[in-house]
């Protein structure tokens, strides 16, 4: 049996599945996403990625598709359908269809469509052996900030990194790291300071960054949010990032340099116990 998918209010196969080709988000990449980590069958932080699409949605003067309420329902259901216990819930909202033209309709029909994948999450084995990483050009438009689709950039540095023998690459501009493919960077400083750049229309605001400040903060760690250099990347002792799919992942390589030992480190490993099993007693399910 194939999975099911929601699109614009039915649950259908995928086979199913389809948008018009007059879709905004197929022609424009005129859409905005979100994904939320599934955990014990639970969605994780949820309400925090709802808000950042409703923020995204606003930045563009997208109209949402539905209620919060109608849209958290949907994915319940979406994720019970299709017996998820661990793996991700992607939801896509594009501005709908109209014939193509630049400027935005006037309609305010949004789409709406989601999916569901199942993915062991806890048990990466690159928890154990931690990410080489290498830098590339940030060569992406000047609103990351807003969760849109438009990830062609993104893809051509991940599919680098891929062709080096690395696992990602984080994104560099005007000498300092901007952030990872799909993540937040980090660095842990030889005085133990955690380090990550601060919120701007240069980054996202990562949904587990969020939480992984706060976190680190509430265990008596100093948090600085200012840009680093990879000379910085260099002399730290460790380094990590943070996403939706991966929560806290140790980067033992940048560019062919180790990181302090080369190994996953004491904090990135801390970081990840805290958040992992804090998100799973606060689930939103």
């Amino acid at each position: 049996m194939s999975r099911l998918v929601y699109v614009n209010g039915d649950f259908v196969a995928e086979e199913d599945a389809k948008i018009s080709v007059f879709d905004r988000g197929f022609l424009f990449a005129d859409a905005v996403y979100e994904v939320s980590t599934v955990l014990d069958g639970k969605l994780i932080d949820n309400n925090a990625h709802l808000r950042r699409l409703s923020r995204s949605l606003s930045e563009l003067s997208m109209a949402a598709p539905c209620s919060d309420e109608e849209l958290v329902a949907a994915q319940h259901k979406l994720v019970e359908l299709n017996g998820v216990d661990q793996g991700l819930l992607y939801l896509q909202v594009s501005r709908g269809v109209a014939d193509r033209d630049f400027f935005y309709p006037s309609h305010n029909d949004s789409s709406l469509v989601m999916f569901t994948q199942k993915k062991s999450l806890l048990d990466n084995p690159k928890v154990l052996t931690g990410l080489r990483i290498i830098s590339v050009p940030d060569i992406r438009w000047q609103r990351r900030d807003i969760k849109t689709v438009g990830l062609l950039a993104p893809c051509m540095s991940k599919q680098a990194a891929i062709d080096a023998n690395a696992d990602d690459a984080w994104m560099v501009e005007d000498g300092y790291v901007t952030e990872g493919t799909s993540n937040n960077a980090y660095i842990v400083t030889a005085d133990n300071k955690i380090k990550t750049r601060h919120l701007g229309n240069e980054i996202l605001s990562g949904i587990t960054r969020t939480a992984v400040l706060k976190f680190a903060r509430e265990a008596n760690y100093e948090v600085v949010e200012e840009p680093f250099t990879l000379k910085e990347v260099e002399s730290a002792q460790e380094a990590f990032i943070t996403s939706a799919s991966l929560f806290v992942m140790p980067v033992v390589n940048v560019d062919g340099k180790d990181i302090g030992s080369g190994k996953p480190g004491p904090v990135s490993l801390e970081m990840r116990k805290i958040y992992i099993e804090t998100a799973r007693e606060r689930a939103d399910l």
